[in-house]
């Protein structure tokens, strides 16, 4: 497929699925926000992870607040993203309270500035995304902020995208740029995608 058909397709995926997530009644949205942060905890505990990297989920997204609290109060070293003009990401470790709006309509943390090599020293990565197909192949929102911080990164620990239950799907649109994630985490599961992920004794999905 040329690559502005490519292009295309994603943009319409995008909204499509925008769309979906603004319709969400807000009841629903509890529910799944309580199952989502329990499948969190459980994935930190299945890793052994004591230190991640996470975000501010904005209000149409799974709700990442209730594990960020948790994962602060349990002792776990957060990492949360400052988008950077230059197309980089940055990292901080925020006070969790204060947030910022940043440049891109994104919240963020405030906080001290670690510089975007931090990002190596943790043992989970958790990224958003739009949706997820089974090979582990990420459909973004299109700034590449995520795609080229994992495409940079010296080392890679295990990656996972936080989801709604249906965002998981048989094939999204792939330009070469794109990064692939190792699983997904969704209100009623995890999901391992990558080779690797296999040899991580998480449950099977």
């Amino acid at each position: 497929m040329p690559a502005d058909e490519i292009a295309n397709h994603k943009r319409a995926l995008r909204a499509e699925l925008r769309e979906r997530r603004r319709n969400k009644p807000f009841v629903t949205m509890e529910r799944e926000t309580e199952q989502l942060t329990a499948q969190l905890k459980a994935l930190v505990g299945d890793l052994r992870a004591t230190s991640l990297s996470a975000y501010l989920s904005a209000p149409t997204e799974p709700n990442t607040r209730p594990f960020l609290n948790w994962a602060r109060e349990a002792g776990i070293r957060t990492l949360l993203p400052i988008s950077r003009i230059d197309g980089l990401l940055d990292w901080t470790t925020g006070d969790g309270e204060t947030e910022i709006v940043s440049h891109l309509g994104w919240p963020e943390a405030a906080g001290e500035l670690l510089g975007p090599m931090a990002i190596d020293e943790v043992d989970l990565i958790l990224v958003p995304a739009s949706s997820v197909d089974r090979s582990g192949m990420r459909l973004g929102w299109g700034k590449g902020y995520f795609d080229k911080m994992l495409g940079s990164m010296g080392k890679w620990p295990p990656v996972f995208a936080v989801l709604f239950d249906d965002e998981l799907v048989d094939e999204v649109p792939r330009e070469r740029h794109d990064e692939p994630v190792d699983g997904v985490v969704t209100p009623s599961r995890i999901v391992p995608l990558s080779k690797r992920s296999k040899a991580w004794g998480l449950p099977e999905a």
